[in-house]
């Protein structure tokens, strides 16, 4: 009788199947939600870092224009130029440009300030509860030049 109750326990400690194939079907969506967050984390990091890169571009080039006019066509284009170098492709993008800076006094510190929007497009990655978009936004000032000559 005791050998029959041993036959009986052995038989049943050793009947694991289908016991793998239940725990990768919990574990295995909860892993592919984390690594599909992950990427999108990085891609909104990654982007985030190249529109902070093309606001400083984009303030850089209109600090060194004489006029306002001029200041602004160049951040507007050094914008444009440095997301399209970079791989970013926006859904939309703003580019604000406040050229006081350029309108001071020769001899007094001017600065030029620009802001960057741009709405990066996640809905490619297909995750539920992650919006379809991202809008980032980067603001860069650029000195200009103290004695360098103004236009009107």
């Amino acid at each position: 009788m005791n050998s029959m109750r041993k036959a009986r326990w052995s038989g049943r400690r050793r009947s694991d199947d289908g016991s793998v194939a239940i725990e990768a079907a919990i574990v295995l969506p909860s892993l592919i939600m984390f690594l599909c967050l992950a990427i999108a984390g990085g891609r909104i990091v990654t982007s985030g870092a190249k529109i902070d890169a093309a606001a400083e571009d984009a303030a850089r080039e209109a600090s060194i224009h004489r006029t306002a006019a001029a200041a602004q066509d160049a951040a507007h284009s050094a914008a444009a130029e440095s997301l399209t170098e970079q791989g970013i492709a926006c859904a939309s993008t703003t580019v604000h440009v406040n050229t006081g800076g350029v309108s001071v006094p020769v001899g007094q510190v001017g600065t030029v300030t620009v802001t960057v929007t741009c709405t990066v497009n996640l809905s490619d990655l297909l995750l539920p509860g992650v919006p379809g978009a991202r809008t980032l936004t980067s603001t860069a000032t650029s000195v200009v030049d103290e004695y360098r000559q103004r236009g009107d």
